[in-house]
């Protein structure tokens, strides 16, 4: 029997889903939750405390801005749950106006919080004669020559303001009793703090600074009032698909977009109504996206206060480990490959094995051809140069750079322009798609044969958030997955899709209808006697067919226990429709990214019989319908276990940063002791299964059987 409220449920196809944009802001609000913890390090609450605020930015940038849209244009599409445009944007407006005072209440805490350790945010007036003095000439030397004061009349129009920019506008008294408006943009090539000379860490924000020093910029001018705002604009491309060079048209879609209308205005309290009116009426926008500010503004920034910070105000420092197997054999990638597949678990395991992977390539004679997918990379990344010299090494390079990667598009246009440079074959993919699969490919000559190695990651070839962020790289000689990656790499640069691969899973070809068909398996096992169990772990869950799949999976008896980092659309816990569905959320040092699909196939999880997957897609529409993503089965026993048994299980067992789904779509955080385990803890002290090389013989996993051996996991009740 089901109560009324579960009926409904139940009978209102739109109420089992839980709306994504509400649910995007429920992740923010738990990153936000991590900033005033004061469990959590005072230096990482600050970091915790900017990321929801660049976090927020960009959901308004994309989401809301695509949301005005609709509502401009008539657009009536209903969301999953049954909203309508302007309904959503009713109840995004509320719930971020709750999340914004809760944002600057933290900052108003950890700013006395902060001084209380020496790191100060300095009030003008606070500042000393010797402060004022020195920080003067600073002004002078590197501040005043890079601003730009722009006063406002026919002959002056109001002047572009980049996405995200930040402004000072003025009102100065001029001669014979004229008033003239002054806009002083904050140049983005500034720092936003100035750090003042002494013992401790004191600030003046660059804002300060230029209202201190105003004289200089306009001498003679008196001000009678002034603003400080903030801008951020619609920053969705618009490319033109059918074009006849889609990289010019794409770089001119990038250039436009910096000209995207401006969907909110944020003042600083106080600001003047006057000048408030003339901001919005001279950038066309109405005052219901026009918040005033109790705080400050662009809490992004307050990075920048982090970097002087001691360490003891951080995260414990750990080691982060080189892979024992590889060293075994003498730091050769390809020995240790061909020996056995391992997983390197990042950032606890280095990024520097990829790279050490592709110089070993770029530099081996025997190498002769390297193909790479090219998603997100750093600005300064050692591997794109790593293909240029295999290039002119003579080797046979080729490069998918994907143009549509969201704000990093300027910077692969600038990477793919060098690579074809240097004699790269760069490659664009599919026009309407988005190539998301992270995959090298390596083929060498071995006694007289070509034998190839490939790597296949859940996470981008980036150095740098391969320290933030926890993602899985697989590398392998399997004879079928290397022919299932030449496979792949023959359609998206030849649009020469394969009769059927042998191993991998692709999207858009066939990847949510495997994964529906890998659910019904285990509804199949519960219908004929055998335990039906699901693990998986991903970033979102959006995709329709595969809720509704997995809550009939939950009505057959099936045990569902997901790992959801942010979005979730599924309702967990509801009697009659999901109450054998556990979904969970981990928000802590590392940003949870790994993708990792597990299927009981008849048996208890965990089982060295289950069917294991790691991949690049979570399970979203635009991931099976939009993007080229890729997904592969862990079959070797080592790998098998470490991805399963280790990691799954610590992401299950994890009580210290985790936070529960409730049937009404809420999260409660999960209670926990010192003694409580943390996921993230357990990696950076314990060494993966398949990288232990030697060792592994000794003692194979131990310490981590016994937790799943205590946890019960996998088991209902």
């Amino acid at each position: 029997m089901t109560d009324k409220k579960t009926e409904s449920i139940l009978t209102n196809s739109r109420e089992r889903f839980i709306n994504r944009e509400t649910s995007w802001l429920a992740f923010n609000n738990r990153v936000l939750d991590e900033a005033e913890n004061p469990h959590t390090p005072l230096i990482e609450r600050l970091h915790f405390l900017s990321i929801s605020s660049s976090n927020l930015d960009e959901f308004y940038m994309i989401r809301v801005a695509g949301l005005k849209d609709y509502v401009d244009q008539g657009i009536t599409k209903q969301s999953t749950d049954g909203l309508m445009p302007s309904e959503e944007l009713a109840i995004i407006t509320k719930q971020v106006a709750a999340m914004v005072t809760r944002q600057h209440e933290c900052w108003t805490t950890l700013r006395d919080k902060l001084r209380d350790e020496g790191i100060v945010v300095v009030r003008p007036d606070e500042l000393s004669a010797e402060d004022l003095a020195w920080l003067e000439h600073h002004f002078l030397e590197n501040i005043f020559p890079v601003l730009t004061p722009i006063a406002i009349d026919p002959a002056h129009p109001f002047p572009f303001l980049p996405n995200l920019a930040l402004a000072l506008v003025f009102r100065l008294a001029a001669e014979a009793g004229k008033e003239q408006v002054v806009i002083v943009p904050l140049p983005t090539s500034l720092p936003r703090f100035t750090l003042l000379p002494g013992e401790k860490l004191r600030y003046v924000t660059l804002e300060d600074a230029i209202d201190l020093f105003l004289s200089m910029l306009m001498p003679g001018a008196q001000k009678t009032d002034s603003a400080l705002f903030r801008i951020i604009r619609d920053s969705e491309l618009d490319v033109e698909e059918e074009g006849e060079d889609f990289v010019r048209n794409f770089e001119r879609a990038v250039k436009q977009r910096r000209r995207g209308r401006v969907i909110q205005i944020k003042f600083a309290m106080p600001a003047g109504k006057s000048l408030v009116q003339f901001v919005s009426e001279q950038m066309h926008v109405v005052m219901d996206d026009v918040i005033e500010i109790d705080g400050m503004l662009g809490l992004a920034s307050l990075r920048e206060l982090c970097e002087h910070a001691p360490p003891r105000l951080r995260y414990p420092p750990f080691q982060v480990r080189f892979p024992e197997r590889i060293n075994d054999f003498g730091g050769d990638c390809f020995a240790a490959i061909a020996a056995k597949d391992i997983v390197i678990h990042h950032p606890f395991e280095t990024f520097d094995v990829v790279i050490q992977y592709l110089k070993q390539a770029a530099e081996d004679p025997d190498v002769v051809s390297i193909k790479q997918t090219l998603y997100r990379t750093s600005k300064d990344s050692p591997i794109p140069r790593m293909l240029i010299a295999a290039a002119e090494a003579g080797k046979s390079v080729t490069a998918l750079v994907e143009l549509k990667a969201r704000f990093d598009e300027e910077a692969n246009l600038k990477w793919a322009r060098d690579l074809e440079s240097a004699g790269v074959q760069v490659v664009y993919g599919f026009v309407a798609l988005k190539t998301h699969a992270k995959v090298t490919l390596v083929t060498r000559r071995e006694s007289g044969q070509l034998k190839s190695y490939v790597h296949f990651g859940t996470g981008n070839y980036h150095p740098a958030t391969a320290k933030a962020y926890t993602d899985l790289s697989f590398f392998t000689c399997d004879h079928d997955l290397c022919r299932d990656a030449a496979y792949l790499f023959n359609f998206v640069t030849g649009y020469a899709p394969p009769r059927a691969f042998k191993k991998i899973i692709v999207a858009p070809r066939d990847m949510r209808k495997r994964l529906l068909h890998l659910i019904d398996d285990e509804i199949r096992h519960v219908q004929e006697g055998r335990p039906g169990r699901v693990w998986a772990k991903m970033n979102s869950l959006v995709d329709e067919q595969i809720i509704d799949a997995l809550y009939k999976a939950s009505q057959a008896g099936v045990v569902v226990e997901l790992v959801v980092r942010g979005i979730c659309c599924l309702r967990a816990g509801v009697p009659g429709l999901s109450e054998n569905i556990r979904v969970k959320s981990i928000v802590g040092r590392f940003l949870e990214h790994a993708r990792i699909y597990c299927f009981g196939n008849g048996n208890e999880l965990p089982s060295p019989n289950a069917k294991v997957f790691i991949g690049s897609a979570d399970w979203m529409p635009r991931n099976f319908d939009w993007r080229v993503e890729v997904i592969v089965p862990i079959e070797n026993p080592t790998v098998h276990e470490q991805v399963m048994g280790q990691i799954m299980v610590a992401n299950l067992k994890d009580e210290k940063q985790s936070w529960v789904m409730q049937p009404d779509g809420s999260y409660k955080r999960l209670p926990s002791t010192e003694t409580s385990l943390c996921a993230h803890d357990y990696f950076i002290n314990n060494p993966s299964l398949s990288g232990r090389g030697k060792a592994l013989q000794k003692a194979k996993g131990t310490q981590m059987l016994k937790v799943a051996k205590a946890s019960g996991t996998g088991k209902k009740g």
